[in-house]
């Protein structure tokens, strides 16, 4: 009968049927599902971890930075005003020095009863080296004048001692970050303990904050604390003045106490 095949035939269509799955990748003679075993093959396991102590293992995170603990042993290790200098220039942590055109350390008479602290160098600071020499630094030498007051007194009595919590320039004159200021604290407090003088001024929110743990100075201006066994006088910056003339009268009351001051001691 046309149509239908004997056993013969039946066994070789069979294998071909069998050979062309097998090209296929159809190896399994039960599934639910159909396998790709080319997919298979060509998956590779993922890679175990190295144990062996030859092979190389991914690199650690660095450990972070103490930048007061280095500040604070740094400073310490200043015997002089030049030690000082040269320990805060080799001080590598704060990022303020690499954009800094000038180190900006102190002006005046070390030996001075009084010693200002002021905030941060300027742009003429910064192209100066000094602190204290733009607009604001021109108001504060009329000021100190008027009380026979200078930073180029010869009488040490009559002189005063510059410096600021930042010996760098912060970029477009922006105020200091809590941490620029408490890396450079260990500096600031070597530097008073090295200068010795009997009377601290400080000028401003951020010596302030630096010293006395305290800001608001339309608040604390006037009022006297002690800082590191020292009598502490905080006043109105100079820059701050320039923009609010009428605050003159505010700092012309703290420099009268201030000379009254020096005179009682």
């Amino acid at each position: 009968m046309v149509g239908v095949m004997d056993s013969a035939d039946t066994y070789w269509h069979d294998r071909a049927l069998l050979e062309w799955q097998l090209e296929l990748g159809a190896v399994d003679a039960i599934g639910n599902d159909p396998v790709d075993r080319y997919a298979l093959e060509t998956a590779k396991p993922a890679p175990k971890p190295a144990t062996d102590a030859g092979t190389p293992r991914p690199a650690q995170p660095a450990p972070e930075v103490d930048a007061v603990a280095i500040a604070k042993a740094a400073a310490a290790s200043a015997s002089d005003l030049e030690g000082l200098a040269a320990a805060m220039q080799g001080f590598e942590q704060c990022e303020l020095k690499r954009g800094a055109r000038n180190f900006v350390f102190c002006d005046g008479q070390p030996s001075a009863r009084v010693m200002i602290v002021g905030e941060a160098p300027g742009r003429e600071e910064d192209r100066a080296g000094k602190p204290f020499v733009g607009r604001a630094g021109q108001l504060l030498d009329r000021m100190l004048d008027a009380i026979d007051l200078g930073r180029a007194h010869d009488d040490p009595a009559r002189a005063v001692y510059i410096t600021n919590v930042l010996p760098w320039r912060p970029p477009s004159n922006r105020t200091p970050d809590a941490a620029e200021i408490g890396m450079m604290l260990p500096f600031l407090e070597r530097h008073i303990a090295l200068a010795d003088p009997d009377l601290l001024v400080v000028m401003g929110n951020t010596p302030c904050q630096a010293l006395l743990g305290r800001t608001g100075i339309t608040r604390i201006r006037g009022n006297w604390a002690t800082v590191l066994d020292k009598p502490c006088l905080p006043m109105f910056h100079p820059a701050y003045l320039l923009r609010n003339p009428i605050a003159k009268r505010e700092a012309w009351a703290d420099l009268l106490d201030l000379n009254a001051r020096l005179r009682e001691i």
